[in-house]
């Protein structure tokens, strides 16, 4: 019988019941539905959706494979070649051994090679042709159905991912300029140590200390624990935070060389940033309000964000985090810290550090050693086999693994770009001063080489392109931490390595998650702030985000850390330029540490390795299923509190 006759049967009917799995009769496909939802005037009359659908729809599961890898091959090389020149073309902004950046450049680095994909898409009808094939199946259904998919049935859901709204063009290049304008403010935003002063004129760093708000601020900070001077300096680094959030840091402050300030001072109140970073923030935000009248399903940012893109609701991630940081556990780690200081807890001891193994190890020894192994860029490239082979893998895969990563410098803090095809490499960009990488440039790079790893795992190790990459950028996080935990291991010359499965890492990790879950949350809050205030002004966000900030202090980091309305919990870089980013690292700490008990059972570090490749090949599943795959149960907190409780039960018998 010919289609054309079904699917004029499936026409009469007011509605169909989607099939309940993805063998089930195609006589009412579901994705003629969904293709006919998004036919317009513009695309034909109803005789020429007909007569698609008759002419393009798989009557057979050999045509229906045949189009699949057809539309595999074409996805690959559309984006993996619209990222080949976004790469080229963003190197001036983003590289420091590329030319210095030009008003040209700049103006680029907001351009989107596929930013009109879509619209050719759809026009050429490859859009719905996609999409009679291969229909969307929702968050949840995926979860439910998913259970008993093969792994060819999990790739054909995620074709069915590709086209589900058509957003225009000019949407599109909004929303890539607006990212490109915060990240380029970002990348930007450097902070010269050596021109703060104390209030009675004493200067705390040397002229040549220049660091990167927030990360490097941060980074800065958690070393100095036992330092000389070491408080002294972190009272000024978190007041230079204070300034920063709530806007009454000095404009020349911000990447001044030459501006000397006094951040405890209060009298360049006329010369402050007008607002910029809530205005960036502003400025992305209404771009992705632009797209939400085109995205019926999923009509906002938020929603969008974390169903579509995490595929973890915003308020089941909000009682996760808030479950966790609401712990008794929290008090009791606190106290633990508190003895090791002997004194009470000061707002920016959310970042203390003492429990790694490195708390207790001087950070300028470590850096002689990581100077002289990587000088540049290519030295730490050179020594990538030996990284992966000293972590378990085979030389064949280790090799295999390297020759796919290439390092860069960056100009930013760093971070991990990942191949969006096999053609291309996965690149690693770390900041590497002409003075070679130090301790925490090296730290930073085993992080991003934590990405790297996976980013190539499932890309050149899967078994289908359709499931390339994770189920969100947590699960990368969490491949990131896994080595970051381990970067003392790897180095040689290491008095000691990091002890990644003892108490104090533990404890460690536990912290990490107390601290980013409250910034995640801060986070969540002000885009929900946003889009009940659609109209607000730069000056009005500042005001919400510093009342929400201080309202998530005040219920669970006062009693822990003091200080009432203390508004650091909004100071982090991703919340201008990676919107509704964060949420993702507490969600990874929580990965890595299911993932950590789970490797632990590995006998050595062969059987280690085998077994973090069998399950970062596991490719884009849900959350959900891929936690299942991996370890056995889905994302908990229930497995870091019991442990929490334990050491923590052992060290008052001590």
């Amino acid at each position: 019988m010919k289609f054309k006759t079904l699917f004029l049967g499936f026409l009469v009917l007011a509605a169909c019941t989607k099939q309940e799995s993805m063998k089930t009769d195609p006589s009412m496909p579901f994705g003629v539905q969904q293709a006919a939802s998004l036919w317009t005037e513009q695309d034909g009359s109803q005789a020429d959706f007909e007569q698609l659908v008759a002419d393009y729809y798989c009557q057979t599961d050999s045509e229906r494979l045949a189009l699949f890898e057809s539309l595999s091959r074409i996805l690959e090389n559309c984006y993996q070649s619209a990222d080949m020149l976004t790469v080229d073309l963003l190197k001036p902004t983003q590289l420091t051994n590329a030319a210095e950046p030009q008003a040209p450049d700049w103006i680029m680095s907001g351009y989107s090679p596929l930013a009109h994909f879509s619209d050719d898409m759809f026009a050429n009808k490859l859009a719905f042709i996609t999409i009679i094939n291969f229909p969307h199946y929702t968050l949840e259904e995926k979860n439910s159905l998913g259970k008993t998919w093969t792994r060819q049935e999990w790739a054909y859901a995620r074709m069915g991912d590709v086209f589900t709204t058509r957003v225009p063009a000019d949407v599109n290049t909004q929303i890539a300029q607006a990212l490109a304008n915060a990240e380029n403010y970002i990348a930007d935003y450097n902070i010269y140590m050596g021109n703060l002063r104390t209030e009675d004129g004493r200067q705390l760093w040397g002229e040549d200390k220049v660091l990167l708000s927030h990360w490097n601020l941060r980074d800065e900070l958690k070393a100095l624990y036992g330092a000389e001077n070491g408080q002294e300096k972190q009272e000024m680094i978190y007041q230079v935070m204070q300034r920063i959030v709530d806007q009454t840091i000095p404009q020349k402050a911000i990447n001044g060389k030459d501006y000397v300030w006094k951040p405890y001072s209060s009298d360049e109140i006329e010369k402050n940033e007008p607002y910029t970073r809530y205005q960036k923030i502003l400025d992305v935000a209404q771009a992705y309000m632009a797209e939400d009248a085109y995205c019926p399903s999923m009509p906002t940012g938020i929603i969008r964000n974390f169903e579509g893109g995490v595929e973890i609701p915003d308020y089941e991630l909000d009682s996760l985090f808030r479950a966790l940081v609401g712990s008794e556990q929290v008090q009791q780690v606190a106290s633990i810290i508190r003895r090791r200081l002997g004194r009470d807890l000061r707002p920016y001891d959310i970042w203390y550090d003492g429990f790694k193994a490195r708390a207790s190890l001087n950070e300028d020894e470590l850096s002689v050693l990581t100077r002289k192994l990587y000088p540049d860029a290519n030295a730490f490239a050179a020594d990538m086999p030996r990284l992966l082979q000293q972590m378990g893998f085979y030389s064949e895969d280790a090799h295999r693994i390297a020759h796919h990563i290439v390092v860069e410098p960056a100009r930013g803090s760093g971070h991990a770009w990942p191949s969006l095809g096999r053609k291309e490499e996965s690149r690693l960009r770390t900041r590497i001063p002409a003075t070679g990488m130090d301790y925490k440039g090296y730290n930073i790079a085993v992080h991003e080489f934590g990405h790297c790893v996976e980013q190539v795992l499932d890309m050149y190790f899967i078994d289908h392109y359709m499931l390339s990459g994770v189920p969100n950028t947590a699960y990368t996080e969490a491949s990131a931490f896994l080595w970051q935990h381990r970067d003392l291991q790897l180095l040689p010359g290491a008095k000691m390595g990091n002890g990644v499965n003892n108490p104090n890492e533990v404890l460690d990790q536990f912290w990490s998650m107390y601290e980013i879950m409250g910034v995640s949350l801060v986070d969540m809050a002000m885009w929900r702030w946003i889009y009940a205030h659609p109209k607000a002004t730069a000056k009005e966000l500042c005001e919400a985000t510093l009342q929400i900030a201080k309202d998530v202090w005040n219920q669970y980091y006062e009693p822990v850390l003091g200080e009432h309305d203390c508004i650091l919990l909004g100071v982090y870089s991703h919340m201008v330029n990676a919107p509704m980013y964060l949420p993702n690292y507490p969600l990874g700490h929580i990965v890595q540490y299911q993932l950590e008990e789970h490797l632990a059972k590995s006998k050595n570090q062969l059987e280690f390795a085998r077994e973090y490749m069998r399950i970062y090949r596991l490719g884009r599943l849900t959350p959900k299923q891929w936690m299942i795959e991996a370890v056995g149960e889905a994302p908990s907190i229930e497995p870091i509190l019991r442990a929490v409780d334990t050491i923590c039960a052992e060290t008052q018998k001590q």
